[in-house]
């Protein structure tokens, strides 16, 4: 049921947003969820290093929105 979702949402995406834009804000997103899940259900650590790389992969999505107008 998360997928339908998620793939829906990617669909409207694409309706504001370039097909490169949209898939990688859509993955991107993806990506920290799985971390963030993975801290909170399963303990993983919350290091420095990966929440600067969550911060770069937001860095990362923020700079393509702008980029796309």
């Amino acid at each position: 049921a998360s997928m339908a979702l998620s793939l829906g949402l990617l669909g409207l995406a694409l309706r504001s947003l370039p097909l490169g834009t949209a898939y990688a804000v859509w993955t991107g997103i993806g990506t920290i969820g799985t971390v963030v899940a993975g801290m909170i259900l399963f303990g993983e650590p919350a290091t420095a290093l990966r929440l600067g790389c969550i911060g770069l992969i937001l860095a990362g999505i923020a700079g393509l929105k702008l980029a796309s107008g």
